[in-house]
């Protein structure tokens, strides 16, 4: 990156529902893009990603970032890994944050939280300064099914302008494997943030003459 040049950042926030594949693939996809990205996740989604993507990861940011450094393969001075109640971080702040935050998964609870502001952790006060901001927030939400009640929140944050992006991948690309479904919601996601990806192609590209 040329010296001066604006540092590509966005938020991404892995909360306890199903679904833990999803936010490592985007996470990783986000660091080898060059982005800066602020990391933030749940004691929860910490269990889900152990029991689902077999990855332990240890708590405390420092630990944590290592841990991710190691597994991803990745540029640690592009990740930043962010305590729960870390409310000196720039995500906190409206002056501060990055305008792009994605929620990947988003758990039912998280949802309804971040919906009536109670920012009680950083992800939810994150997610609320989006919000105010006027930027980006995509919530990849994993529930089924939806009940009224999950349904009213994720209208009243689509009204307020956040991409409602339920973990609902396609079969379009005729998928093999479960890492080519992964990667279909990883891609829609990147597609919504402008990040160039080729993990999937656009709807009919390969038809066109």
């Amino acid at each position: 990156m040329p010296i001066n040049a604006p540092q590509k950042s966005i938020t991404l926030a892995m909360t306890g529902a199903s679904g833990a594949p999803y936010g490592l693939a985007l996470l990783k996809k986000l660091l080898d893009a060059e982005y800066r990205v602020y990391f933030l996740i749940s004691s929860a989604a910490r269990v889900v990603l152990a029991t689902e993507h077999n990855l332990k990861l240890p708590s405390g940011p420092d630990a944590i970032k290592s841990a991710l450094v190691t597994h991803l393969e990745c540029d640690e001075a592009l990740l930043v890994v962010c305590g729960k109640e870390d409310w000196f971080s720039p995500v906190a702040s409206g002056s501060a944050a990055p305008k792009q935050m994605i929620v990947c998964p988003c758990s039912a609870g998280s949802l309804a939280s971040i919906a009536h502001g109670m920012s009680d952790n950083l992800i939810e006060r994150a997610a609320d300064v989006v919000l105010k901001e006027r930027g980006q927030l995509i919530l990849v939400v994993r529930e089924t099914p939806f009940s009224t009640l999950h349904l009213e929140n994720m209208l009243k944050l689509s009204k307020m302008g956040a991409t409602i992006m339920p973990a609902a991948p396609g079969f379009y690309h005729q998928p093999q494997t479960i890492e080519d479904l992964v990667n279909f919601m990883v891609a829609r996601v990147l597609d919504h943030v402008g990040v160039a990806q080729d993990l999937v192609q656009p709807w009919g590209y390969d038809r066109r003459q």
